[in-house]
């Protein structure tokens, strides 16, 4: 199994920005891969999913707001996160399935909280 480490979590105001970075332990390129968030007392959330080719979806929570992009060549996945409000807290978890044989897409934010591996999280707390 792929092993991912998450970083760049911390405390920010209402309205300001952090970037979340998550770093592979092999070759990502046929990894589907997600973030989702899991506040305390809450169900997991999933809130950014990238396609092997790119494509990305959101939760309608983020949308707007945050951006996920994947570095194939350096085995990293981002999630650049703006205008952070007190909702968002949460710790954050970087995931990634890869893509089964015969499928053509990862099935965006619907699969990510299925992806079977998965980070040791970051937290993210908005004041």
């Amino acid at each position: 199994h792929v092993q991912l480490v998450e970083s760049g979590g911390g405390s920010v105001q209402a309205g300001g920005y952090l970037k979340l970075s998550c770093t592979a332990s092999e070759n990502t390129y046929s990894y589907c891969m997600g973030w989702f968030r899991q506040a305390p007392g809450r169900e997991r959330e999933a809130i950014a999913a990238i396609e092997l080719d790119g494509i990305t979806d959101y939760a309608d929570s983020v949308k707007g707001r945050f951006i996920i992009s994947r570095d194939n060549a350096k085995n990293t996945l981002s999630l650049q996160m703006n205008s952070l409000q007190p909702e968002d807290t949460a710790m954050y978890y970087c995931v990634a399935e890869r893509l089964l044989v015969g499928f053509r897409t990862c099935g965006g934010t619907a699969t990510v909280t299925l992806f079977t591996n998965r980070g040791q999280g970051t937290q993210v707390t908005v004041s």
